[in-house]
């Protein structure tokens, strides 16, 4: 993975978790349970893939693996 490549997906991840936790606390209250839930989901898949996305690139820095 190119240096820029890894660098994209990494400012990727970073507005990922940011964009996320953002709207987690801009929920606005009076929504019934679901609404809650089912964003609250949203939330936490989204910050699970943003860090696998962060790991993948980490790791694709490490000497010999890195290609072009």
């Amino acid at each position: 993975m190119s240096r820029r490549v890894s660098g994209f997906l990494l400012a990727l991840a970073a507005f990922m978790v940011f964009e996320w936790i953002n709207l987690g606390f801009n929920l606005a209250d009076g929504h019934p349970t679901s609404f809650y839930v089912v964003h609250g989901i949203l939330i936490a898949v989204n910050i699970i893939l943003a860090l696998v996305l962060a790991v993948v690139v980490f790791r694709s820095w490490k000497p010999g693996n890195r290609r072009g």
